[in-house]
């Protein structure tokens, strides 16, 4: 015996549904998924990113946390961190246009980050960056268009994270300001 498969809702169904739940979810173009909580690290790097942010983005540029979301190739996204250039209505709850998305990788959600989102995000032409950061230690890993080509870097401890469509730079250092971070491995 077999049980009827639904119909998965349209981005515009799962819109209507999660306006009105209490809990944030993302759709995955076939389910809600319920947004859990971090740690304090994903916090305060989320914070610290925001922070840096803000101090440097110039009108009409603005960093919005993961209270607000991201339509990326059909999916919703929350991510910890984005950046639009385009005018926001007060009310909106969906960042238009998303220049510079920032994920703060966890063990739970690390792959999910990597390589679905990243494609997602890849696949949304508005997006020019996508900024991963590591939880652990400090790291990103960047992808960003080049052309028709979307190129992957990791930067490690002292780099410095160029943003240009945002006219931004920022010491990756910064992001990582009051995170305790484990001691780093060593080789024995």
């Amino acid at each position: 015996m077999s049980m009827p498969l639904s119909k998965p809702p349209t981005l515009e169904e799962f819109l209507a549904w999660e306006r009105k739940q209490e809990l944030r979810y993302e759709f995955d173009g076939f389910h809600a998924v319920a947004m859990t909580g971090g740690t304090v690290n994903h916090a305060v790097i989320t914070d610290n990113a925001v922070d840096a942010l803000r101090r440097r983005l110039k009108s009409p540029c603005r960093a919005f946390t993961s209270n607000l979301k991201v339509l990326a190739a059909g999916k919703v996204r929350y991510p910890d961190v984005v950046v639009t250039c385009s005018p926001i209505d007060g009310s909106a709850d969906t960042v238009p246009n998303p220049v510079v998305v920032f994920e703060v990788l966890s063990p739970s959600t690390a792959s999910l980050d990597r390589v679905v989102k990243n494609e997602e995000y890849r696949a949304t032409p508005s997006i020019q960056r996508y900024v991963m950061l590591e939880q652990t230690r400090i790291g990103a890993t960047v992808f960003a268009r080049a052309g028709e080509s979307w190129i992957g870097t990791v930067m490690l401890g002292d780099a410095t994270l160029e943003l240009p469509e945002i006219g931004v730079a920022v010491a990756l250092v910064e992001f990582y300001r009051d995170v305790d971070l484990p001691p780093p491995d060593t080789d024995d």
